[in-house]
């Protein structure tokens, strides 16, 4: 299992990478690995500020649909929109190519709050 240490970590299996105020967020390779070949990737919430913990998206695998949870309070800026045509690449490259979305970021001291490499590792008991 994949765990890139630089990355944050949510308890809902969702990556962080910062960059300055802009976070780019994904989903774990536990993730991907749990939900299945992913089908479908839904964000209607572009362009909108929304609070930390709130639905941004869902995620359609073959067997389940699962809710995407916004691991930090902020605008959401990007889709990665290649995930229309090619969702499967969530499992090939969950931490590359298959991110999600892009935040600028609303209290950048929400992100002392997100999970370390070890943490998420014990989470999953990697």
């Amino acid at each position: 299992m994949n765990i890139p240490a630089e990355l944050k970590y949510t308890k809902d299996h969702e990556w962080v990478r910062i960059e300055g105020d802009v976070a780019t967020v994904g989903i774990t390779d536990f993730a991907q690995g749990e939900l299945g070949d992913i089908v479908y990737v839904e964000v209607e919430t572009l362009d909108e500020t929304l609070d930390a913990e709130e639905v941004f998206g869902t995620v359609e695998a073959v067997k389940t649909v699962s809710d995407l949870f916004l691991p930090l309070s902020g605008e959401i800026v990007e889709f990665n929109e290649s995930l229309e045509d090619e969702p499967e690449v969530v499992n090939s490259d969950p931490y590359g190519a298959g991110w999600m979305i892009k935040i600028k970021l609303s209290d950048a001291s929400e992100v002392d709050g997100l999970m370390s490499a070890d943490d998420y590792k014990a989470l999953v008991g990697a």
